[in-house]
Order: C-alpha cells, then sequence, then structure tokens
C-alpha cells in the first residue's frame, strides 16, 4: 500500500486517541512514526496496525475497519479530492459506478497502486447487490464505513449494508475476494424504511443498502439510421474494436491495426490478440456483460509480435465494452493507456496517433507535469523525514551534551552561560561541605595495577554520584580518591546539613559494597563535614568549573583529613545544625586540629529516622527534605517520627555503647588490635590525607590567598 493509507490511519488514531496512543500502537506493531505519501509499504504493515488496534481498543476488527472506512472518505476529502469525489455521479449508484475510472485515473499518479473493484447488480426484485473485489483478504469491513459515509454527506441519505455472502466465482480470475453486499438506501427526510422482499438468509453477519430509484425527466430522441459512413467512423475512432459473442473480431480502428499486426484479417479472434488486464475476469461475452459497467484494460500479446518488436514494450488499451442487441456484436471504444511521454515514445507512438477529439492526449501532457510535481514531493517529503530525523539525533545529541554540562556545572548557572550571561560570584551565608578518601589509598596505588585502581574508584564514584541525586547535593569535584560535595550551593536549602548528613552515611554503605583489590575485603571510607558561609562562582574559560572559597572548605577538609576510617567527622558547627534533628551523634572530644588549634569535634553514627534502604534510594519511600527555599511533598508517615528518646536515655546511650566505639583516644588505637598499621600512621598523624595545605584542593589553595 502506499504510504497515504497508513498516514490516513496514523491521523484517525492520533486525533480519536491522541498522540500517546499512537505511539503504544506504533511500538506494538513495530513500525515507523512517518510515511511518505508516494512510497510503497508493505500490506503487513497495514495489516499489523489494525490487529493491534483491535487488541489495544479491545474491539473486533469489523469496529475498527468500518471506523477507518468513515474516516478515510474525510481524509481523501480533506486531501484534495473533494471536488473530484463529488463529481463522480448524481446518485449513490453511478458513484459506486464510477468509483473504477477514478481508480484507473489515480493510478496514473500512483503506478503500483493495486485498488479494489466494484460493481452494481440490480435483481428483478428491486435489490441491489454491491460487488466487491480485491487482492488484499479480511479488509472488506471497510467498505461499509465509506459507502455510508459517502450516502450521508453527498447524498443526503441513510445506508446499510449486510454481508450476503462471500462466493468464489469463477468468471474473476485474479482478486482473491469477492464479498456481495444488499445495499439499503433511505433518504433522510423518509419516516419508514422499505423492506425487500424475498431476501435469502445471509451467509455471514454484515450490513444492508436499499437504493431508492432515481427519476428521470429526460427522454432521447434516436435517428432511423446512422449518419456516419464506415471509413470516416474507423479515422474518427482509430481505436476501436467490433466482436461477436465468438469473440471474432468484426471491425476495427486504423491506428490499431498499425500496433496491432494482424488484426485486420478476416476471422482472426480477439482473444488470439489480447489479455484482459483489468477487470480480472475469463476473456469471453458473458464475462463481458457482467461486468459491462467496468472499465476495460486489454493488453496486446507479445507473441504475436515478429521477433524484432518482442522487447519493446506491450500497447494497453482502455475503454468501454457496449452490446449491441440488434446486432449482436460487443463495441469495444478505447484509447491507448498511456501515462506520460516516455511511455508514448516506448509504444512508438505519437501524439498523432490519438484522434483529436480524445481526452487522452490532454491526460498524457497534464500527468506528465503532475509526475514531476509527484517526483518534487517526494524529494520534499524526503528532505523533511531525513531533518526530522536529524532533528531526532540532534535532540539526543543536546540531551549528552547537556547532561555533560550538567555534570561540570549547576543547571542553573550553565543555561545562563549557554545564554551567553555572565554568572556573577555569590555569597551563601550558611552551607555544608563534605570531603571524603579512601583509607591507605597510597599503598593500594603502590601494589596494585593501574586498572584495577581505576575500576575501584569508578565502581565507588558511580554509587556517590546516585546519591547526590537521592539527596539533592552539589558534587564539586573529584581528585583522586578526593569526592567534595555541598548541601546549600548553588541553591539554598534550609535542610543542607541533614541531606548532606545523610548523603555521608550512605556514602558510608556504598563504600562497604566496594572491593579492596589489595585485601579483597570492603575499602573504608573518612569523611569530614563543617557548616559555615563560602563564596561560590565560575572559574575558567576553556573548562569552566563552578568553584567554592573560604575558610570552611579549608575546615571541611581538615575534618575529613583528622577523621577516623569508617567514620563520619563532624566539626562543633555541623554539630549544631543536626543536633536537634533525628541523628545519632557521638561527642570525639577535643583534638588537635592542624591550621585550627584545639576543637571538640563529634561522629555521626545514624539515623534514627529512617532506615539503611530509605537513605540508600532503594526503599519504597523515598526520603524528601522539605524546605523554605523549595518546597516539596514528604512522601514519609508522619507517625515514624513521633517517637522520641528522654534526655536521660539519650545520654546514657551516648556515654555507654554507642559512643565506645568512636570516641578513641590515641592510647585506645595503639592498643586496640583490630587497627591496621595504616590506620594508627593516619590517626596519629594523618600523612597520607593530611596533605600541605596547597595540595589538598584547589579552592583551599585559592581560599588561603582570599
Amino acid at each position: 500500500m502506499y504510504g497515504f493509507i497508513n498516514t490516513c490511519l496514523r491521523t484517525l488514531v492520533v486525533e480519536r486517541f491522541g498522540e500517546e496512543t499512537w505511539e503504544n500502537l506504533r511500538s506494538l506493531a513495530q513500525v515507523q512514526d512517518n510515511f511518505m505519501t508516494y512510497e510503497i509499504y508493505d500490506d503487513v504493515i497495514t495489516l499489523r496496525l489494525v490487529q493491534e488496534a483491535c487488541k489495544m481498543l479491545d474491539v473486533s476488527s469489523e469496529v475498527v475497519l468500518k471506523l477507518f472506512g468513515e474516516y478515510f472518505f474525510s481524509f481523501c476529502k480533506m486531501s484534495g479530492y473533494d471536488a473530484m469525489l463529488r463529481t463522480l455521479g448524481g446518485n449513490l449508484i453511478e458513484f459506486i459506478e464510477n468509483l473504477d475510472a477514478l481508480h484507473s485515473y489515480l493510478a496514473l499518479s500512483y503506478q503500483e497502486m493495486n485498488a479494489p473493484s466494484f460493481r452494481v447488480e440490480r435483481t428483478n426484485d428491486g435489490r441491489t447487490m454491491l460487488h466487491y473485489y480485491s487482492d488484499r483478504k479480511g479488509l472488506h469491513h471497510i467498505v461499509p464505513g465509506i459507502i455510508e459515509a459517502v450516502a450521508k454527506d453527498f447524498f443526503g441519505s441513510k445506508v446499510t449494508m449486510t454481508i450476503l455472502e462471500q462466493p468464489e466465482e469463477e468468471e474473476r480470475t485474479g482478486k482473491k475476494e469477492h464479498v456481495i453486499f444488499l445495499m439499503t438506501q433511505i433518504n433522510e427526510g423518509a419516516k419508514t424504511e422499505v423492506h425487500p422482499k424475498n431476501v435469502p438468509e445471509p451467509k455471514k453477519v454484515a450490513q444492508k443498502v436499499m437504493l431508492d430509484n432515481i427519476p428521470h425527466s429526460f427522454y432521447p430522441s434516436y435517428p432511423r439510421r446512422l449518419w456516419i459512413e464506415e471509413k470516416a467512423f474507423c479515422n474518427s475512432f482509430p481505436f476501436h474494436i467490433v466482436f461477436d459473442q465468438n469473440l471474432v473480431v468484426k471491425q476495427t480502428g486504423v491506428n490499431i491495426q498499425k500496433f496491432v499486426l494482424g488484426l485486420q484479417k478476416r476471422g482472426t479472434r480477439l482473444d488470439e490478440h489480447f489479455t484482459v488486464v483489468h477487470p480480472e475476469v475469463t476473456l469471453n461475452i458473458h464475462s463481458i456483460k457482467k461486468f459491462i459497467n467496468s472499465q476495460f484494460v486489454l493488453k496486446a500479446k507479445r507473441e504475436k509480435l515478429p521477433e524484432d518488436l518482442k522487447n519493446q514494450a506491450m500497447l494497453k488499451l482502455r475503454g468501454q465494452m457496449v452490446w449491441m442487441e440488434s446486432l449482436r456484436c460487443m463495441i469495444y471504444l478505447c484509447s491507448p493507456k498511456l501515462r506520460s511521454l516516455q511511455e508514448l515514445e516506448e509504444q512508438g507512438m505519437h501524439l498523432a496517433d490519438i484522434a483529436p477529439h480524445d481526452t487522452t492526449r490532454d491526460l498524457i501532457l497534464l500527468n506528465q507535469q503532475r509526475l514531476a510535481e509527484i517526483e518534487l514531493s517526494n524529494q520534499l517529503e524526503r528532505k523533511k523525514e531525513e531533518l526530522r530525523i536529524l532533528s531526532c539525533n540532534l535532540e539526543v545529541e543536546k540531551k549528552k551534551t547537556e547532561t555533560l554540562l550538567y555534570a561540570m556545572l549547576p543547571q542553573h548557572v550553565a543555561n545562563q552561560l549557554k545564554e551567553g550571561k555572565k554568572v556573577a560570584a555569590g555569597e551563601f551565608k550558611v552551607c555544608t561541605i563534605l570531603f571524603s578518601d579512601v583509607v591507605t589509598f597510597t599503598n593500594i596505588c603502590a601494589a596494585c595495577e593501574p586498572i584495577q585502581i581505576v575500576h575501584m574508584l569508578n565502581s565507588m564514584y558511580s554509587k556517590f554520584d546516585r546519591l547526590t541525586n537521592v539527596h539533592d547535593v552539589y558534587k564539586v569535584e573529584t581528585i583522586g580518591d578526593a569526592y567534595m560535595v555541598v548541601g546549600g550551593v548553588p541553591i539554598p536549602k534550609d535542610t543542607h546539613a541533614e541531606r548532606v548528613a545523610n548523603f555521608a552515611l550512605g556514602m558510608r554503605i556504598a563504600a562497604r559494597e566496594v572491593t579492596n583489590p589489595i585485601t579483597g575485603q570492603s575499602i573504608q571510607i573518612r569523611v569530614g563535614l563543617h557548616t559555615g558561609p563560602v563564596l561560590a562562582g565560575v572559574v575558567g574559560e576553556k573548562m569552566p568549573r563552578y568553584c567554592l572559597f573560604g575558610d570552611t572548605v579549608n575546615t571541611a577538609s581538615r575534618m575529613e583529613s583528622h577523621g577516623v576510617p569508617d567514620h563520619i567527622h563532624l566539626s562543633p558547627f555541623t554539630y549544631r545544625a543536626l543536633k536537634d534533628k533525628m541523628f545519632d551523634i557521638c561527642e570525639r572530644g577535643e583534638i588537635q586540629v592542624k591550621g585550627k588549634g584545639l576543637m571538640t569535634t563529634y561522629f555521626l553514627l545514624q539515623n534514627l529516622q529512617f532506615s539503611e534502604e530509605q537513605i540508600m534510594g532503594k526503599g519504597k519511600e523515598t526520603y524528601v527534605y522539605r524546605d523554605d527555599h523549595q518546597e516539596e511533598e514528604h512522601s514519609l508517615d508522619n507517625e515514624i517520627v513521633e517517637e522520641k528518646l528522654d534526655e536521660d536515655e539519650q545520654k546514657s546511650i551516648n556515654e555507654h555503647s554507642r559512643c565506645s566505639s568512636a570516641h578513641l583516644s590515641a592510647e585506645d588505637v595503639t592498643s586496640t588490635d583490630s587497627v591496621s598499621p595504616y590506620y594508627l600512621a593516619d590517626y596519629s598523624e594523618p600523612v597520607e590525607n593530611d596533605l600541605p595545605t596547597e595540595n589538598i584542593n584547589v579552592n583551599s589553595r585559592l581560599c588561603t590567598l582570599l
């Protein structure tokens, strides 16, 4: 089928059921989104779309096809065929009888079109039968939808159709399906419906059409004899054939003798020189009379040509069969069936060979222009489809680029840079910064292959990156094994400390899923948090980065480097931000912090409100924060957080069991068998991670200058 049919089906689904339904249907049927009007597509595509539509809508194919038939009529009118359809006939019968002629005309443009055929039959008891022939089985339910829509729109009448039978007809040799409809037509103003008598029981359930007789007030007059001589007639109609009941040729036009050699011989038969192309019936008088209202296309036989002419294109004739009862002969008034000037040349013909009154001359010239327009339309549709595909690919690449850009810069900052705007540096009065590193990372690097280090860090950072989305914190950068995150920047949030604290708890859980390539056990990380003010802005042009500046960055880095493996080290400022929240926090005590002096620090142990699955974003309920700056829905049941430990119990627990493992002095660490030598070295004097200020972080170095 041509893409015009599939485009009609797509438009129907989109208009009636929405774009999303079409996308689902297209996906199920595994077909493309758009179809080119003049492109030929396999019938399987259309049938597959119909089948999947029946399943999606949970209706029978009869309902879907009838709906498509009704819409197809409207679609043809919208596509510019309205005037052409209205002029086919003055009543429904004439309209149907001229459908084959319309298809024959359209075949000039749609050269590969394989249209169905229609024949109207009136019975002696007043019934009107519509015979439908098609090469495509199972689509006959489209016919009632089309005919009923035509009757209502063009002729103001209501039509119903019933399938009487689907016989195998001997005269019809080419079409695979033959369906006979009983047609019943009622004018809109009629009060009662006239039912035909003696209607046989239908073999299959279907639809009904009765046609009222159209009154004729015109009565032609005929001469007593024909006032034209034989020679003048044969010259005026150069492509005509008269043959009797036995198909013996009695008379032919002058030009048809030139292109079909031997046709002028006395006693020659029509079927010796021609085969029937349309309608696909057996070439005999009985079949011709049965399809007398159809347009007949005959094709010359190649075997009758001389050897030197057998390679040329064969002549096709198109015209009307008229039965002359008094002579018991049939006259075939025809013209060469030609689509273009190229076909005219291939036949070895000229326009002069066609009678001046024959519209075939104008048809060839007009269709030549039409074919050029169709080719131009095809090129435009191909370019349009190529542009659509390129646009889709460009959109995909754009999203990839934006994803990469948003990974380097905050989204609103990146959007400002894309628009060519300058991003002003901002001051944030309070935020929470996190630093983490891998314990004994230097030793791991010394003992492992580079690819093992890459795999280990990639596995760990991938888990951390996912957690940044879960808790909506901003990843600033990674340097080696160091991972830096900030909450409350670049979008201020009241819950910045909670977000970063929960992110830190998630990091510790995620790190346990990453294997140390040396020991084969889980790696350990050290995490430090600090809360305070920062300056933030975009630095650089070739590879711009959103950087943080201020002493808060340095202090957060110190919390990490002076931390304990597998623990989350809090500064006193972060502790004050979290102490009234649902976190389990233990005091570490006073420690000497390089560059800061004595500080009382703390360890974050756990979240008393949410489980590990919720913190990792794997639970059924997603952990959502509530901020003054950004209103969000809280998806957890508030009743969970109503349970609180009283102060005495809380103090008792902090002083005993929960703090015993974290509240360590240097002597405690030295006497602990389970702590590795690297742990002792890192704790007593953090050599590996306690780098000089200028090496801890590029931002820290800038902070020092500030």
